[in-house]
């Protein structure tokens, strides 16, 4: 898939780009692999649905090393060129990927939030697909705060079941603002399976439930750029990555997180 200078240009503005039917040939396997998934979770697979509250919301991530479909997809899909491409990167690392299954009538969203707190990098080349199994409407489909990737703080980040802090006492981070109060250009896509939304992991979004009739699968792949680097946070990260043996500024080791895209290959 070609991106152009463009697609580029609004990626660096505004932190995201829809991309139409770019992952169409992919919709099939990436299905099968979350069956794969979904009938032997990982060991990081959470259910964010608790008891009293209807329906389902599933998610795992850092499965795609044993689950064929989805490492054919990190390897063999355009999705890391196009991260190299709008990141203006020279080389893409892998960084995890993560399913997002909420069953029919399921009211618990997404709250709004940004990727990068939670995580053990830090860096200004980021790449996080989000991208529909099935179809969806402005009622259930990804939110996203544009320009938020150029706020000056990052938004403290929290435990989406108690919305107590991750991070207990730190005080690096900024409050989210009131993102629906209508001073804030929000990107709301319906989307058919394949589409994609990419997304710089310091951009706020969040999704609203499915409370509708049919399911909705969303599969992201996260991809790292050449200054990306390790960042130890105040306490446990999401995905944790434990024994990761890194030191802070250290490059992210090519044997967990292996390049997947060169500009010169």
């Amino acid at each position: 898939m070609h991106i152009t200078a463009a697609e580029i240009d609004t990626y660096q503005r505004d932190g995201a780009l829809v991309l139409r039917g770019a992952f169409t040939d992919w919709v099939t396997p990436l299905r099968e692999g979350f069956e794969q998934n979904l009938a032997k979770p990982g060991p990081f697979a959470i259910e964010n649905v608790g008891s009293g509250e209807r329906g389902r919301f599933f998610e795992d991530y850092c499965n795609w090393e044993r689950i064929q479909p989805f490492a054919d997809f990190i390897r063999r899909s355009p999705a890391a060129a196009i991260a190299g491409h709008i990141m203006q990167a020279e080389a893409v690392q892998v960084f995890h990927e993560h399913i997002l299954v909420k069953e029919p009538g399921t009211a618990k969203p997404t709250p709004w939030h940004q990727d990068l707190p939670y995580y053990c990098v830090d860096g200004l080349q980021t790449a996080s697909y989000w991208i529909p199994l099935d179809p969806v409407t402005t009622a259930n489909t990804l939110r996203v705060v544009l320009g938020s990737h150029r706020w000056p703080k990052l938004v403290r980040p929290k435990r989406w079941a108690s919305n107590e802090n991750f991070y207990a006492g730190s005080d690096q981070f900024m409050e989210m603002p009131d993102v629906d109060d209508g001073s804030h250009a929000i990107l709301i896509p319906e989307l058919e399976p394949g589409d994609a939304v990419v997304f710089d992991f310091r951009t706020v979004h969040g999704a609203a439930g499915n409370t509708g009739t049919g399911r909705r699968r969303a599969f992201s792949a996260r991809f790292l750029g050449d200054d990306v680097r390790y960042l130890e946070r105040p306490g446990r990260t999401s995905p944790p990555f434990p024994g990761i043996g890194l030191a802070n500024g250290e490059r992210m080791r090519e044997d967990w997180f292996p390049v997947v895209w060169r500009r010169d290959a």
